[in-house]
């Protein structure tokens, strides 16, 4: 559905923004790139942000400071944009804000989304949220600060411009949002690649005790809370893991899984070419993209491994026979 972002804000007064549990790069970069556009370009709408607690590496964005964290009594919106979310579950402790919203609007690119909202902008062919969030906009009135939360979460999305998500359009994106001046290098390093002591000790934890599975085309590995407590470790500490494993040599698919609460996993699935992960978090009650998506499940360590393995040695007897399943 196409949409103009103009008009939906036509008569409103208040505007509420949030994206979903645990915000990565790409949510953080649309719902601020986004925000920050709305502050300084309708000063006559009250807007406000909501989302969890951010990863420090974020706080490179301008107004990062001005997230609000909990909904205050009675706070209502003439609209709620949801952004880089797939499902109303997903938003977390926003999603009252959602239902009592007088309008809705969802901005996302995951293939799993079924348009929830009031008016739906969904484009899974998009590299991320932060690239439909640019097109929405208009170029001239695109600010520094915009620009930079922008930029911060096309890189992340897309692997700083390596996965197969990055066309054309992505680049030129990112170039016109480099033309604002802003510090692309700087903006990748600091939020992307630089990494606290914590975050290497733990991804060496990672590496150290992946396995490979699968005919080595599988690699897992999984953090407990035992791991998190000992490196004084949260789990923003974890992101770039999954990413890591995937780059094995000779691996499609990738597993990560930390434990949230006992026998509670968040899963993390990446792939390179042909493996449909999304499918996969689906079928588990997740959602994603085709080449990385995420569920939570419950059980032993041992079961969710092998209950996600065998979905992944489906698709990959699959590709080899070329069937759709074995």
């Amino acid at each position: 559905m196409s949409i103009v972002l103009t008009e939906i804000l036509k008569g409103k007064r208040s505007v509420a923004l949030s994206g979903h549990i645990r915000p990565d790069g790409d949510c953080v970069g649309s719902c601020m790139g986004l925000y920050l556009y709305l502050k300084e370009n309708f000063p006559q709408i009250k807007t406000d942000v909501y989302l969890e607690p951010v990863a420090d590496c974020y706080t490179i964005v301008q107004g990062t400071e001005e997230i609000r964290h909990e909904i205050e009594a009675g706070t209502e919106y003439d609209l709620f944009i949801c952004l880089d979310c797939g499902d109303k579950a997903r938003l977390g402790f926003s999603a009252p804000l959602f239902e009592s919203a007088g309008q809705t609007l969802c901005i996302d690119h995951h293939v799993s989304n079924e348009a929830f909202a009031d008016f739906n902008h969904i484009v899974p062919d998009a590299s991320s949220t932060s690239e439909l969030v640019y097109h929405l906009l208009e170029d001239a009135k695109i600010s520094h600060a915009c620009a930079e939360a922008l930029y911060m979460g096309i890189a992340h999305d897309t692997g700083v411009f390596q996965y197969s998500c990055t066309s054309p359009e992505t680049m030129e994106a990112a170039a016109n949002l480099m033309r604002k001046g802003i510090k692309g290098d700087e903006i990748i390093e600091k939020s992307y690649f630089e990494k606290s002591y914590v975050q290497n000790q733990i991804l060496g934890k990672a590496l150290l005790e992946s396995m490979m599975i699968l005919d080595r085309r599988c690699i897992v590995s999984y953090i407990s809370q035992k791991d998190l407590r000992f490196f004084e470790a949260v789990p923003s500490d974890l992101d770039g893991i999954v990413s890591q494993l995937r780059q094995t040599a000779g691996v499609e698919t990738a597993i990560f899984l930390y434990e949230m609460e006992p026998h509670t996993y968040k899963v993390s699935l990446r792939s390179k070419e042909s493996v449909d992960v999304s499918r996969i978090a689906k079928y588990f009650g997740g959602g994603g993209h085709v080449r990385a998506a995420g569920v939570t499940m419950k059980g032993t360590v041992h079961d969710v491994i092998n209950n996600i393995s065998g979905q992944i040695a489906l698709q990959l007897c699959g590709a080899d026979s070329g069937e759709t399943e074995c």
